[in-house]
């Protein structure tokens, strides 16, 4: 088995004729958690939307676990193991917590029928809970999402995803409108399912991640800036460069 789970080949994006992503080639190793970085209008959504399926490339390849899946219909990519949580909370806000995450749950293992053993039913609760144990809600089980803090519903939204069983977790901006003390829960919840699976975050926090991830990739203007270890990233003198300020000039990629 390889160890690059996921790995983008000469990808570039276009909206009409603006270029969003520029022959942007990176390889994601099995197992790590991984961050994708870069100031604002680095081409970091753009990217995380190319990664998740929501946009094919206009140029290069999306490879997953060595198998070509460039162009393939977004739903497909959590049958295959991809799971996704965006930056903007999806969750269903009159619902609880246990019904959310038992919904998900039910949209993977359960078909449609009139015939359902109540075993099954059981085995989706059973699984419902422990998902909310994983994500650290289990006490808040029964309250609806639409009372619950913000940070709370983003790990609720987290146990949505791990409904699916993923290989591979992908989250956009986890940490986006959070408080310090949330935010902190939050990286510590990462690091906990990045013990399970592959985790790639999108961030425009830089320091935020150095402290968890192995890895960083820093997009600007929607190339390729720097790849390495945290430390090899802090010392690279273009990624110095930018985060002073001292931009390069051109035309901006989109956020």
């Amino acid at each position: 088995m390889s160890d690059i789970i996921l790995a983008t080949q000469g990808v570039s994006k276009y909206f009409g004729k603006f270029l969003a992503l520029n022959d942007v080639s990176v390889s994601f190793e099995r197992g790590k958690l991984s961050a994708i970085i870069g100031p604002n209008g680095a081409g970091k959504s753009t990217y995380f939307n190319v990664l998740s399926g929501a946009f094919p490339p206009s140029q290069g390849t999306l490879t997953y676990d060595g198998r070509d899946i460039t162009g393939l219909p977004q739903h497909e990519f959590a049958r295959i193991g991809i799971a996704k949580s965006f930056q903007i909370t999806n969750v269903f806000p009159k619902l609880t917590a246990f019904e959310n995450v038992r919904v998900a749950v039910q949209a993977r293992h359960v078909r449609f029928g009139l015939w359902r053993p109540r075993q099954a039913y059981e085995e989706v609760n059973q699984r419902a809970h422990e998902l909310l144990a994983l994500v650290g809600l289990v006490q808040h089980a029964e309250r609806p999402a639409q009372d619950m803090a913000h940070g709370e519903q983003r790990a609720l939204e987290m146990g949505m995803a791990l409904a699916a069983e993923p290989k591979l977790l992908l989250l956009d901006e986890p940490t986006a409108g959070m408080s310090p003390e949330e935010t902190r829960t939050m990286m510590d919840l990462i690091q906990r399912l990045a013990g399970d699976r592959t985790v790639i975050l999108v961030e425009h926090k830089m320091k935020l991640v150095m402290g968890i991830c192995e890895r960083i990739v820093v997009l600007h203007h929607g190339e390729l800036l720097a790849d390495g270890t945290p430390a090899e990233v802090q010392n690279n003198a273009d990624v110095k460069r930018v985060y002073l300020g001292q931009g390069r000039s051109g035309s901006h990629a989109a956020a």
